[in-house]
């Protein structure tokens, strides 16, 4: 099969081939429509996990979500048939050639497969995956109240998409980060009732909408010491960049790290989300698997919503 994959340490991406996987007991093999691309795979494609992540075996596929159809079962395997469309995010931070959703086929523990709900298609199905749990996880956190004011730094992006529809869903005010023009006119439409221009000066603009502060951030872009001075005292913080309190400059804020805890449920509730009508995220584009390079740089230019990679 064709995946797009590291071969070894201080070496770059590249489409190859590689054995399909066969699935073991407990497994359903799924042949990948859409797959979208997340920093985090920017940070693997970087080298930068070598050395924080144990039992890395190469080659390593990157990828962590998709959606695609079942075409085989592994033994033991029950509630899933062949010909199912499934959605999943792959359990865990292994790496290796069994471990990525960037290519044509990916074994999985039958327990992370959710079906996708009738009416949404792959694509659309394919962008919440990994951001849409770090959405969640970060709201969670967050204990996001009706009439709370958050900011949601990033709010073009995927994560930040999702967080502020899910913010302004929870009864919050929200602010999102968007250039004039087109990227105001989509954050707005998520259910931002301010934006504020990330390239200009971002603490001064918030405070023009919110004197007195945020009750609560979303940081999934921007620099924290900046972000600092817009939160009230005793505000929280969800940082899905792994911002830490000394960041961040204040006793006063409470931060979590969100790392992403993917289950089944998770990301069947907020697929469920999106059959409703209730969920959207902007496609950028959607590339290619042979031309999976494009899909990366796609991504690292910033994007307004995802970059999908496809069959």
């Amino acid at each position: 099969m064709k995946a797009f994959a590291i071969t070894a340490r201080d070496t770059q991406p590249e489409v190859q081939d590689l054995p399909t996987p066969d699935p073991a007991a407990g497994e359903v093999l799924i042949k990948v429509e859409a797959a979208s691309v997340n920093g985090f795979d920017l940070s693997v494609a970087a080298g930068y996990v070598w050395d924080m992540i144990p039992g890395i075996e190469f080659p390593v596929v990157l990828g962590r979500d998709l959606v695609g159809t079942v075409t085989a079962l592994g033994g033991s395997v029950e509630g899933v048939s062949v010909g199912d469309r499934v959605a999943a995010v792959i359990p865990g931070m292994a790496l290796g050639p069994r471990t990525g959703s960037f290519a044509e086929y990916v074994a999985l523990p039958v327990t992370a497969v959710i079906a996708v709900p009738a009416g949404v298609d792959a694509q659309h199905a394919a962008v919440i995956g990994l951001a849409g749990i770090a959405a969640h996880d970060a709201l969670e956190a967050l204990d996001i109240q009706a009439g709370e004011t958050v900011l949601v730094s990033g709010a073009t992006g995927g994560v930040g998409s999702i967080a502020s529809q899910l913010a302004a869903a929870a009864g919050a005010t929200v602010i999102g980060t968007a250039q004039p023009g087109q990227e105001d006119e989509y954050v707005r439409s998520l259910g931002a009732t301010h934006t504020v221009d990330y390239t200009g000066d971002v603490a001064a603009a918030v405070k023009a909408v919110a004197p007195h502060g945020v009750d609560k951030l979303v940081h999934s872009a921007g620099d924290p010491a900046a972000l600092a001075s817009v939160l009230k005292a005793g505000g929280a913080v969800a940082s899905t960049l792994g911002a830490t309190t000394e960041q961040f400059g204040s006793e006063d804020v409470t931060v979590a790290t969100i790392m992403a805890a993917a289950t089944a449920d998770k990301l069947a509730a907020l697929l469920q989300r999106v059959a409703n009508g209730q969920l959207r995220v902007n496609i950028e584009t959607a590339i290619a698997l042979d031309r999976a390079p494009e899909a990366l740089a796609a991504f690292a230019d910033g994007t307004l919503g995802k970059v999908l990679v496809t069959r």
